[in-house]
């Protein structure tokens, strides 16, 4: 199934899209709990209750305004560095210099905080020149844990896997070399775009599709999660190691290569500019930079 947050006339609502992904049907959830958006069902159903029942008319998707389906995170977003071959190679002289684009023993893991995630279509705000004129995107496929656990098992991660979305990891490129450390960088207001929203485990194999990202209409990056250097077990197995994960925490996996630093000459995102990610069996997502 796929779960949308979405609003209505200032009202968000959680609902499940059609097949077609042409209406959705909300969901009998109080305000409070509509207003964490798809988090409150990740919860109910980890909790092992029943999903709540349609309650509502069906709509049109393009009568209302889809949210990240995720629209205020429990805690940070994990996200994974380098975690393409081809992106860690062409980063090599940049970001990565001085280090090997093979892979290394372990992911390079960093964090987003919870406050830079905004809906699919929203517009994304530049923070200005005189705090990053290096701004770039990069195109994800983003898992959501629907069950918790601490020191899984890569056998059986998957198992922890409720289903997945997309997410832009928008990047101030200076500010990440900057500080070495990435959080700052990677967490600027509005730079993670997420959606459109979020499709079950049982209707998408995360491990088998297709990551893609147009800027202005040009397709910049293409790879399949095949190509991952760290599949998504892995990645869970490697994130609980010490650290309890909790239903609807997102885990980023990485971004193909063909990001705007890895160009020649780098191409960085101006005013007006837009990025549309698109991801087989998912949906896409598509904001404008201003």
């Amino acid at each position: 199934m796929r779960i949308a947050s979405y609003r209505v006339d200032g009202q968000r609502f959680v609902g499940l899209v059609s097949a077609d992904q042409t209406k959705v049907t909300p969901l009998a959830l109080s305000k409070e709990q509509a207003e964490r958006g798809a988090l409150a069902i990740i919860e109910i159903v980890a909790a092992g209750k029943m999903l709540p029942a349609t309650d509502g008319p069906e709509m049109e998707v393009s009568a209302i305004k889809l949210e990240a389906p995720i629209p205020l995170p429990r805690r940070n977003i994990w996200c994974v560095g380098r975690n393409y071959h081809a992106h860690a190679k062409e980063l090599q002289a940049s970001v990565f210099k001085g280090n090997d684009a093979n892979p290394e023993s372990w992911p390079i893991v960093f964090t987003k905080v919870p406050e830079c995630v905004v809906g699919p279509y929203d517009d994304v705000s530049l923070p200005g020149a005189a705090v990053s004129e290096q701004i770039d995107y990069e195109a994800e496929l983003a898992v959501v844990i629907g069950r918790g656990g601490k020191n899984i098992q890569r056998a059986d991660a998957m198992q922890h896997v409720f289903g997945y979305t997309a997410v832009n990891d928008v990047t101030a490129r200076d500010v990440q070399m900057r500080h070495q450390q990435w959080d700052m960088g990677k967490s600027f207001d509005n730079f993670c775009p997420m959606g459109p929203w979020l499709v079950t485990a049982d209707e998408l194999d995360g491990t088998r599709t297709r990551v893609r990202c147009w800027v202005n209409g040009e397709l910049r990056q293409d790879g399949p999660t095949e190509n991952l250097i760290f599949d998504i077990p892995t990645l869970i197995e490697t994130v609980s190691r010490g650290i309890t994960l909790y239903p609807g925490d997102v885990i980023a996996t990485g971004t193909p290569a063909g990001v705007g630093m890895g160009l020649q000459p780098p191409r960085f995102l101006k005013s007006g500019d837009v990025v549309r990610i698109e991801i087989d069996g998912l949906g896409a997502i598509e904001n404008r930079f201003v």
